[in-house]
């Protein structure tokens, strides 16, 4: 049995906690499908056809990573993706108490677990809001987007 986990974002933009997120993730997954998550009432930075794109050419080369934009339920793409289980990143206790919720709604509600896998500590400071405040006042970010690498 093929084992698909769903990893689910806005990513506005993808770090590199995030690409670190899904090559852990690859270790035990046969597929992940990154869902990109589509919200009206939120102000995204890059489009929707912009961030899936962005996501979609770093992974070209890995054909177990599809990257789908989604305007429902993560629980949803859960099931029309046949995921085992969704895959998230902790940076802090903060963000282990959020997601633990998260986790258990999403057992209630889908049937789904949650693995939760704890940031790199090198990797635990970056995330997307620190680094479009960065970008906003013009500061260097190349170093927290993740580059394509070749094979």
């Amino acid at each position: 049995m093929q084992k698909t986990a769903i990893f689910a974002g806005s990513f506005d933009p993808f770090t590199i906690g995030h690409d670190d997120i899904v090559r852990r993730t690859l270790c035990f997954a046969d597929r992940v499908v990154i869902g990109v998550g589509i919200n009206k009432d939120k102000h995204y930075t890059h489009t929707t056809e912009e961030r899936i794109n962005s996501i979609a050419e770093l992974y070209s080369d890995e054909p177990r990573v599809v990257v789908k934009g989604y305007d429902d339920l993560t629980i949803d793409l859960a099931r029309r993706e046949g995921a085992q289980f969704i895959v998230k990143g902790v940076r802090s206790v903060k963000d282990f108490e959020s997601e633990r919720e998260q986790a258990d709604i999403n057992r209630l509600v889908g049937g789904v677990e949650t693995v939760l896998l704890c940031a790199r500590p090198e990797l635990a400071c970056v995330s997307s809001s620190m680094v479009r405040e960065l970008s906003r006042f013009g500061a260097d970010i190349s170093k927290y987007l993740p580059k394509k690498t070749e094979k």
